[in-house]
């Protein structure tokens, strides 16, 4: 067989052809009639062949054009990753032909071998020796008219998410998006894991007529558990988050995780943000979604409690730096829980510069960002936060302006250990276990119930209230500078119920297309 991938070679391919004369008549038959240079045009032909290539092969065959079609056929039919060749023996026949045999190993996807021995024969043509061309030459039973196809019972789920709707399906060339599903961060390193870990799916190579009724099944391996790989996603909300973030009017992300399991549910991107997969590995400034951490190190350290009154100025001097509050609104003294719902940089800046040096570090840590799993299928980078011994640093860390760093993954995570209120451990498989690198230990009880109540407040009456229609959603808005002061991108991070998320939008100026996005996906899976 020839096969898919057309002319392009994808894998290595190992061609080894070997011509043996065919005895003792090679001075009459060989040097008189032309048999050295049938055998060349024979190991030609066997070459190009075992490389797939069509337009070579058919170029060494009495009939090119009918020799490149079928050719070209089975390439696209077939699909497979290797052909090799074994040895042909060439030798007189009669009325002035040659003949050799030769051995077919192909390669047709992991674990599919299929090997026959054929025939062909050559001629003498006004272009010198050629190969006689007929389909047989692909293999012995094919005729005129019919086509080899490579069967892996299309359709047959090869995964399924959560609730057994199929994910990925077998092809003739692994495993695909089924229809209607779309996941493009996740799925290619789904597909390799299913390959890895599936169950075998049976195939066959099966010859066909031109309506493509099946005449005769030529090989292949009918058993193997066929039982699909089990994934914690969720389709109905892989579409949710796909449709908020298409909907986002710029680059945009949202993760999504179960906080009571940890499986993730969705990792949707838009086609904005570009092929690489931002959402579970790009590192960005958290903006005030890391208020969530500043937060928890205050109450952690008893510098203030929630009912703790603060000031919250349009702007305060601290250390060498000016800090504004967002269009530098000022709300006078208020309630710690007051300052969180309505985002207050001044009142959380101070904070943060008197804290010890690493306590951000420490319950950023607690919340998951400097936790590192293994999750087969995809690479994750929850976020870097670091001790600082600079308060003017601390003060831009603890409004997630200054070097710390999380993705969309991360922040979904952070959220989601606040949601459960323990260590989260997120997995992508019901069947292959995430290996933990670097764990961790979340906040107090206390603690995350006052950082709850916090977030709570924040979508009742503070900057998420476009979220407040829809359940008792607990969050966090976020806006982060860039170094184009003209610039910020756009964050919201929260839960509801067993549904913890977080959205980025990059480039969005403020919080609210973020927000908006959210708002979005919670009312598509409500």
């Amino acid at each position: 067989m020839l096969t898919a991938a057309a002319l392009a070679v994808v894998a290595m391919v190992t061609a080894s052809v070997v011509i043996l004369f065919g005895g003792g008549d090679r001075g009459t038959a060989g040097e008189t009639e032309g048999g050295p240079e049938a055998e060349r045009i024979a190991a030609d032909f066997l070459t190009a062949f075992a490389h797939r290539n069509a337009a070579s092969a058919s170029a060494w065959t009495d009939d090119p054009r009918a020799a490149r079609r079928v050719l070209t056929e089975a390439v696209a039919d077939l699909g497979a990753t290797a052909v090799e060749t074994g040895a042909a023996t060439v030798r007189p026949a009669g009325d002035g032909a040659m003949t050799g045999s030769f051995t077919v190993r192909w390669t047709l996807g992991e674990g599919r071998v299929w090997t026959y021995e054929n025939t062909l024969e050559l001629r003498l043509t006004d272009r010198g020796w050629r190969v006689r061309w007929t389909p047989a030459l692909i293999h012995p039973r094919l005729r005129e008219g019919q086509r080899l196809v490579l069967r892996t019972h299309p359709g047959t789920p090869a995964a399924v998410d959560r609730d057994g709707t199929p994910l990925l399906v077998w092809r003739h060339d692994g495993p695909r998006a089924a229809p209607g599903v779309e996941a493009p961060v996740l799925l290619p390193g789904m597909a390799r894991v299913t390959r890895e870990h599936g169950g075998g799916n049976g195939w066959s190579v099966v010859l066909v007529d031109a309506r493509g009724g099946e005449r005769q099944r030529l090989t292949g391996e009918r058993g193997g558990d066929s039982r699909p790989l089990a994934s914690t996603l969720s389709i109905p909300v892989q579409r949710a988050a796909q449709a908020a973030v298409d909907g986002a009017g710029a680059p945009a992300m949202l993760v999504a995780i179960q906080p009571s399991t940890g499986e993730l549910l969705a990792v949707a991107q838009s086609t904005e943000a570009g092929a690489a997969p931002g959402a579970l590995t790009g590192l960005y400034a958290p903006g005030s979604t890391f208020k969530i951490a500043t937060a928890t190190a205050v109450l952690e350290h008893g510098v203030a409690a929630p009912d703790t009154v603060l000031p919250c100025p349009g702007t305060a001097r601290i250390g060498t730096r000016t800090i504004p509050n967002d269009d530098r609104f000022d709300l006078g003294a208020v309630p710690l829980h007051t300052a969180f719902a309505h985002s207050c940089n001044t009142t959380f800046a101070r904070l943060a510069a008197d804290l010890p040096h690493d306590a951000l570090a420490t319950a950023a840590s607690q919340l998951g960002l400097n936790a590192d799993f293994t999750i087969p299928g995809i690479t994750t980078e929850a976020g870097k936060v670091e001790a600082a011994a600079d308060p003017v640093r601390r003060l831009e860390d603890g409004i997630g302006q200054g070097r710390v760093q999380a993705s969309p993954f991360g922040v979904a995570l952070m959220a989601a250990t606040v949601a459960r209120g323990a260590p989260v451990t997120p997995t992508l498989w019901r069947d292959v276990e995430t290996t933990v690198g670097t764990g961790y230990q979340a906040p107090s009880p206390a603690v995350l119930d006052a950082v709850r109540a916090m977030m709570r407040e924040t979508v009742t009456s503070g900057t998420a209230q476009a979220l407040a229609g829809l359940g008792e959603v607990h969050g966090k808005t976020g806006t982060a500078q860039l170094p184009d002061r003209t610039q910020a991108h756009g964050w919201f991070a929260g839960y509801r119920g067993d549904l913890a998320f977080a959205v980025l939008v990059q480039g969005a100026g403020s919080s609210r297309p973020a927000v908006d996005a959210g708002a979005a996906f919670l009312a598509a899976v409500s």
